[in-house]
């Protein structure tokens, strides 16, 4: 929590801002603050003020002007993203005089895409970051490279870029058919393009971009390009399929940890501004090291006692080589800060985690609780409800997921410290992320659907004060901002209206 709980106001004073402020007051004579031509482009004066908590501004809007008051630019944005929605929120164009105090609860507020089941264009990537600032999120996960892609440009791997980043078909329909088609299935980004998009969305939106290269396991594009990393030699293929395969980095070469390494170095220099690296370790499986004679001599070596260990053995010879080696640039001091951290999926825990690792707790709670009682940082980001690849409706149209159930109702709800947490170690619940896997959303269109209206939702589980929330206020608020969706394929489930969304080709 990044600022001092204040008491709880009558949520019907909220215009409609989402997420709800922490703090409210109304003037109580009934004055507005009407916008004009004249008025409209100079329309308030704002100043920092330090003693804000982070991210954290203030608004007083008075008859004749708005002051706002801003601890950092992130505040200074975020109070911007409030008068605009207040000024949308009024047709009438004229604002209650009121004074908005207000900070985040949470510090950590990520939204995630897979861009490697399937690529999505730059000007969606644009898009995706507008929505996530819109409702005040300050994180996105892209996950860049997976069995089925890699789509992250490598100058100086260059077979990455063509093997790796291609398939030659796609699984259809219900996993359990086992169908799929013919067709090639391309696409990268250049480091161009992601260094660019990172410096917009700070800068623009003071969204921090966090890149995922995954490993050890979910390596099997790399290896079609490369497979001497592998602990058979192959040859492989770009997985068409989903699932998880046994082909994974060979923790015993150490032409692995060459190449990773210079993956890691051209990744920070296109992802100049992120302290983070998330680096996977999640749904690696062990069977290819328990015969490869190198992985069994490196656990001879260093006497793990199982292929658990080893794996913890890989993370954290990783690690110790983005801190050693790594480094950033401050966001808001412009320094370059000596080390890179990294973020792992929980499995990072098994075999012993790495000494400054943050843990992304995506199987339940546990993760997230047994990093808080090791003194690591976490990020939850539980299935349930997290995952939103899962539907949001019972429907019997809605297109084709891979399973779950996840309504915006439930993401409402969700409370991201564990009850089970001592008060004493709940400073390390960083905040949470929601998860967007898209083994079966195959366009832009398609996410924007999974993701709203259970983006708003999030938001407010994550900025505002839990003694605040109230869903049906919440639902009323929620109503009014359709309005800004106009160029959003959003569910309607919540306001009570059939799905018109169109079926993606998957559902039986």
């Amino acid at each position: 929590m990044s600022g001092q709980p204040v008491q709880p106001y009558n949520n019907a004073i909220n215009p409609g801002i989402i997420p709800a402020p922490q703090f409210i007051d109304i003037s109580p004579n009934g004055d507005y603050f009407k916008f004009n031509k004249k008025n409209t482009r100079d329309f308030y004066h704002g100043t920092q003020n330090l003693s804000l908590p982070a991210e954290g501004y203030n608004i007083n809007i008075t008859k004749n002007n708005i002051s706002v008051k801003f601890a950092d630019i992130n505040g200074m944005l975020y109070a911007q993203q409030t008068i605009q929605q207040l000024r949308k929120l009024s047709p009438s164009k004229k604002i209650p005089c009121m004074i908005i105090t207000d900070y985040p609860w949470f510090l950590y507020r990520g939204l995630h895409l897979d861009v490697s089941r399937h690529f999505f264009d730059g000007d969606f990537l644009y898009k995706y970051a507008a929505m996530a600032a819109q409702y005040r999120f300050n994180v996105i996960h892209l996950h860049l490279t997976d069995d089925q892609g890699w789509r992250f440009e490598s100058k100086i791997y260059p077979k990455l870029n063509t093997i790796s980043s291609t398939r030659s078909g796609t699984q259809v329909g219900p996993y359990s058919h086992q169908r799929f088609d013919t067709v090639i299935y391309r696409g990268n980004y250049t480091q161009e393009f992601l260094k660019g998009y990172a410096e917009f969305c700070y800068l623009n939106h003071g969204i921090t971009v966090i890149p995922e290269i995954e490993m050890p396991g979910h390596a099997l594009a790399a290896l079609a390009a490369y497979p001497e990393l592998s602990c058979t030699g192959g040859p492989f293929e770009t997985a068409k399929g989903w699932g998880v395969f046994d082909d994974v980095f060979c923790a015993g070469n150490e032409a692995t940890f060459t190449f990773l390494q210079g993956i890691l170095q051209e990744t920070m220099r296109t992802f100049p501004n992120s302290p983070y690296i998330h680096i996977g370790g999640d749904e690696c499986p062990k069977e290819r090291w328990k015969h490869c004679p190198k992985c069994q001599q490196r656990m001879k070596d260093n006497g793990h006692k199982d292929e658990h260990e080893l794996q913890s053995y890989f993370i954290q010879r990783i690690e110790k080589y983005l801190q050693d080696s790594g480094w950033y640039i401050d966001a808001n001091s412009g320094d370059t800060i000596h080390g890179r951290n990294i973020i792992g999926w929980d499995e990072i825990l098994e075999g012993g985690l790495a000494p400054k690792a943050t843990v992304m707790s995506w199987r339940g709670v546990d993760g997230g609780i047994a990093a808080a009682q090791q003194h690591h940082n976490a990020i939850m980001t539980p299935g349930k409800p997290l995952y939103w690849d899962h539907y949001q409706s019972k429907d019997s149209t809605e297109p084709h997921s891979i399973g779950g159930y996840n309504p915006v109702e439930n993401v409402y709800a969700y409370e991201p410290i564990p009850a089970s947490l001592p008060d004493s170690l709940h400073r390390y619940i960083l905040g949470a992320q929601a998860n967007v896997w898209t083994e079966y959303i195959l366009t832009p269109d398609h996410v924007e659907y999974m993701v709203m209206p259970r983006l708003p939702a999030l938001s407010e589980v994550l900025w505002s004060n839990p003694e605040q929330k109230d869903y049906k206020d919440f639902t009323r608020r929620l109503n009014a901002h359709r309005t800004f969706w106009k160029f959003i394929h959003y569910a309607p489930h919540v306001f009570e209206e059939p799905a018109t969304f169109f079926r993606n080709g998957n559902k039986q």
